[in-house]
């Protein structure tokens, strides 16, 4: 029998803390407190034995229990962050918040400019403090420090297979950058990839790590690549590639010889979402392991309780070389609130107790506008919309009680606005009025300004969908959420918990407010008040949800009787589910055909017997099997026979490249039987019209037809406008969703639905469905008439929005679109793009062209390729 040691003096201190009574009560009265001061509320404030709050937030900042200490520091610093706010004047307070925040390791919060020059009056805590500082100093950055936790990450590295997890706020994608800095900086050759889940963050990450290497890129030989098509990816270089996990696998599968070394798999839970996109993460590792030696590769995801079972994509892993980190301590606080504005009832939410606590009644008449005025006026504010059509209505209410400000920064970005888009856009209006939305594309220029004029607080309110949110690192003091839907699916606690980690701004700030709000009688108060509530439950692998292994015997079903199409699954599943069951059965024919073991066979293993897996095996051997999870075979075999019959792309004659707008739409009434998009594309380009069947292919035909010539975003709107005003039975929609019947002509409503239907059509049916399916026409095209490349290839047109070859050369370049076309123009042609030995060349004055957009965009190139640029 094993004799029970004594606990230490820290256990038995540290182990009940947060059991403490007379805690709990101090903790809930500041919060009490900060919340009056907050709302501006006329009420007598609870008195605090500051002394003692301090001596509890001194002591949980000590805490040293493994199973609890993360949570005992963030308490501290919570206690010590809110009684700064309540007694700003406090001495003792100030110094204990330097303390504190010292003892975490959040030595980033002490440069804040809430709390900028303290210094320890401790002897002892001062010489732990600076030889903490030296364990935590950041590679190559002087005055610059790891938290505890992100320097463990930074460690951990160094592993084959390394899994972690932590709050949003944590900085887990910076502490790979700068582990990838230093060893390019080191000497190393490899070549480096990094996984991010939308196009948005491909931009912000390529400039960061552009930003951070400079000079370095030349000196050691190395270049960032976003997309296939880019220049620098045909000459001798190491790489470091930045994107999506469709773009790495369509490269890979493209260029076989190209090898990854480091693989960095951002947003990491993406893996456990339902839907199609998840399953490109397991074809990314499989087709890794085809290599001669498996890459290293690091999962990190938000708030992931077990962040270890990302390492399961991996076959044949090895414990011996795995790494696993799971932390809870973020270095900003986020204090939330839920008002119910239907019964008109004001709560604060209490972390450690997780309950709910009154601070008062929300006048009847009180909309969101006045809510955001109370609280933010002065202040960031993101508030987050389910839909697209919310974002539009909702940032329109609020701006209309707003006055118009006199700013010349954003009278000049609403004129550009109003010209570059539409007259009539909105988003002119709220622009002038300190107010933004953002839905789908906008051109760069205007991307980057309103994103600029946030961060600098001239624009201090934007409303968005999750995808802005989940795009983009924009620094917020409070975020609204208007509702606790995401699309027309409830959020879950990973998404809840990833929204809320965007508040909080430690360069300026060291928290945020959230507030979820119930602004309908249909929403359900407990689903809010289970947001808060609940931790963030276990994940699974996307194949193991339950959502798919429910039907996974039924795709076995379909798949031994040869049906592709996977008849009876697609009769019993959600549309969603069916995307990512169909992408599973397609990468199980190939695991069968090649008797790979991945985790997808592994799902499917108990589902089979010998005779549906031999039956299975022969409908589908190698040659009927694809890595290109994108397309069946039989689609495959369709297109095949499409293309041997001689069918190209629709001719371009004449100067301008003219195209017979009846012979696109029966070209992409083709492939819609070709490809299936009646049964695979049934709610974009496979939908069928309301008054006659190709009325919605002719749709986004009007506006491919302006994309692909090159137009601007305002005459591709334009023509969007004339196409309603000739067809307005057509009706009006903002993606699946049904504003009116009938388009009306006249209404400034319905033309900014257009408008914003357009930008979504651009950014999700043109740039990501048309433009995959023609890319797998061109790639059948190549192989039938065996070429390399051809003339009049639609797919290269779409994938940069022109016929023009010196703008695709741009673009390939690295410049967007927009920069391009403002480049082309001929009397900056003149000015800044100079042709030498017959390459072409760009003169470096173009840094200082005046437009926001090509100015970014160039100061990142001069450095990705600077044999590009000439003085």
């Amino acid at each position: 029998m094993q004799t029970p040691r004594n606990q230490t003096l820290a256990e038995a201190l540290y182990r009940d803390i947060d059991k403490n009574d007379y805690l709990k009560e101090i903790y809930e009265s500041l919060l009490y407190d900060y919340s009056i001061n907050l709302f501006k509320l006329r009420k007598q404030q609870k008195e605090i034995n500051i002394k003692d709050a301090l001596r509890f937030a001194d002591l949980l900042a000590k805490s040293t229990l493994p199973d609890k200490r993360d949570e005992h520091r963030l308490w501290g610093q919570e206690l010590v962050i809110l009684l700064s706010i309540v007694y700003p004047e406090d001495l003792a307070v100030k110094y204990y918040l330097g303390s504190v925040l010292s003892t975490v390791g959040n030595y980033r919060g002490l440069k804040s400019t809430y709390i900028e020059g303290f210094q320890t009056s401790n002897v002892f805590d001062g010489l732990y403090f600076e030889y903490d500082k030296s364990r935590l100093q950041i590679p190559g950055e002087e005055g610059s420090y790891f938290f505890h936790d992100q320097k463990d990450v930074y460690d951990g590295l160094n592993y084959k297979y390394f899994s972690y997890s932590g709050p949003t706020s944590m900085g887990k994608s910076f502490v790979v950058q700068t582990y990838i800095k230093q060893q390019i900086e080191n000497g190393s050759t490899k070549n480096f990839a990094i996984l991010v889940p939308t196009k948005a963050l491909i931009n912000e990450v390529r400039s960061e790590i552009i930003g951070s290497l400079q000079e370095k890129l030349k000196e050691t030989n190395y270049r960032v690549v976003s997309a296939s098509g880019d220049i620098v990816l045909q000459q001798e270089h190491s790489f470091i590639f930045v994107m999506t996990p469709e773009r790495l696998l369509h490269m890979m599968i493209g260029k076989p010889q190209i090898k990854i070394d480091f693989l960095f798999i951002d947003e990491a839970h993406k893996i456990s979402d339902r839907g199609g996109r998840s399953t490109y993460y397991y074809k990314v590792i499989a087709q890794l392991s085809k290599m001669k030696e498996m890459p290293t590769v690091i999962f990190a995801s938000p708030n992931i309780p077990n962040p270890e079972v990302y390492l399961s994509l991996i076959p044949k892993i090895n414990i011996d070389e795995v790494k696993k980190l799971a932390s809870k301590y973020t270095p900003v606080c986020q204090f939330k609130y839920f008002l119910d504005l239907c019964e008109g009832q004001a709560y604060f939410y209490n972390d450690y107790s997780k309950s709910l606590s009154s601070i008062g009644k929300i006048p009847q008449e009180d909309e969101l506008s006045d809510i955001v005025n109370r609280v933010g006026s002065t202040q960031q504010n993101i508030i987050y919309c389910n839909s697209r059509q919310k974002v539009v209505d909702y940032a329109v209410q609020y701006a209309s009680k707003l006055p118009i400000k006199d700013d010349e920064k954003l009278i000049s970005l609403a004129n550009d606005i109003r010209n570059e888009v539409h007259n009539d856009c909105y988003l002119a209006d709220l622009i002038q009025r300190g107010v933004a939305y953002h839905v789908g594309y906008l051109p760069t220029n205007i991307r980057l300004r309103i994103e600029k004029s946030f961060v600098d607080g001239i624009l201090r309110t934007i409303f968005c969908t999750s995808t802005l949110v989940e795009g983009v690192n924009l620094p917020a003091d409070n975020l609204f959420i208007t509702s606790y839907r995401n699309g027309n699916s409830n959020m879950d606690e990973v998404e809840f918990r990833n929204l809320v980690g965007r508040v909080g701004r430690i360069k300026y700030n060291l928290y945020g407010n959230v507030f979820l709000i119930r602004m309908e009688d249909r929403l359900k108060t407990q689903n809010y008040i289970d947001l808060l509530q609940n931790d963030v439950p276990k994940q699974e692998i996307s194949i193991n949800l339950i959502d798919n292994k429910k039907y996974l015997s039924l795709v076995v079903d379909d798949l031994a009787r040869g049906d592709m199409e996977l008849t009876k699954v697609r009769e019993a599943a959600t549309e969603k589910d069916f995307d990512a069951l169909r992408k599973f059965a397609m990468i199980f024919t190939k695991d069968i055909a090649e008797d790979n073991i991945t985790p997808i066979r592994e799902a499917f293993s108990s589902l089979l017997d010998e005779e549906s897996e031999y039956k299975i095996k022969e409908n589908f051997p190698v040659e009927k099997t694809s890595d290109d999870i994108n397309f069946s075979y039989d689609q495959i075999i369709n297109l095949r026979e499409l293309v041997e019959s001689g069918q190209e792309y629709p001719k371009l004659t004449g100067e301008n490249d003219e195209v017979d707008f009846e012979e696109l739409v029966d070209f992409l009434m083709k492939l819609r039987k070709v490809f299936k998009w009646d049964i695979y594309e049934k709610r974009t380009i496979g939908k069928s019209g309301t008054y006659r069947e190709d009325s919605v292919v002719r749709w986004y035909a009007v506006i491919l037809l302006r994309w692909i010539r090159g137009n601007g975003l305002s005459q591709i709107i334009y023509h969007a406008l004339k196409y309603k005003e000739k067809n307005p039975n057509s009706g009006v929609w903002v993606g699946n969703m049904k504003m009116a019947d009938v388009y009306n002509k006249n209404s400034k409503s319905h033309k900014n639905y257009i408008i914003s239907e357009t930008l979504g059509v651009i950014e999700n049916v043109l740039l990501f469905s048309i433009s995959n399916y023609f890319r797998k026409f061109s790639l059948e095209y190549k192989d039938v008439h065996q070429v390399d490349h051809f003339q009049n290839d639609w797919y290269e047109y779409v994938e940069y929005g022109t016929t023009n070859p010196l703008t695709i050369f741009l673009q390939q370049s690295g410049f967007s679109r927009e920069s391009s076309k403002y480049i082309e123009e001929p009397t900056n042609q003149n000015k800044y793009l100079i042709e030498v030995d017959g390459e072409i060349q760009i003169h470096r004055s173009i840094l200082t062209c005046g437009n926001v957009g090509v100015e970014t965009e160039a100061h990142d190139i001069q450095f990705n390729m600077p044999e590009l640029f000439i003085d």
